[in-house]
């Protein structure tokens, strides 16, 4: 049997939970009691992009670096029942980047084609998918809607 996962399920494929966020695009009802559910992927994924943005510019105030070590170790930490270290270590793989590497800011070009790549190695952890199976073009959408000029 072959189902949907949650994440792709409820257009919210790096599954962001229900917060203080009113984030753009949710549906009008929120069907799912634990995450969001988003009218579109590429809203779902602009949610993602704003995470990372708002991450690169918290993390050095508290002394700490932009890295997928301080992402992952925040996006799921060990706390909330997450095996954070293989998560981390399945998105190292997928993205050649090691754990402690700065990364550049998500809303640069730069930024776009490095994030890229770790946006569709947590898609992959977040939904048990293959890489090849990711909705590469909302990730694109995404990253327009939330840094668009």
């Amino acid at each position: 049997m072959n189902t949907i996962s949650r994440g792709l399920r409820n257009n919210n494929p790096l599954n962001i939970r229900h917060g203080h966020s009113q984030w753009q695009g949710r549906t009008e009802a929120q069907t799912d009691r634990e995450f969001v559910c988003f009218m579109t992927m590429g809203m779902g994924y602009r949610a993602a992009w704003k995470i990372l943005q708002t991450y690169y510019e918290s993390l050095p105030k508290m002394g700490k670096i932009f890295c997928l070590y301080q992402i992952i170790h925040r996006w799921a930490p060990p706390e909330d029942n997450n095996d954070t270290s293989a998560y981390l270590n399945r998105v190292t793989k997928l993205t050649g980047i090691s754990a402690m590497q700065s990364l550049p800011e998500p809303r640069t070009e730069e930024g776009y084609r490095v994030l890229h790549d770790v946006i569709i190695a947590m898609t992959c952890v977040e939904n048990g998918i293959k890489p090849e199976e990711v909705p590469v073009s909302a990730i694109l959408q995404g990253y327009q809607l939330a840094f668009k000029k």
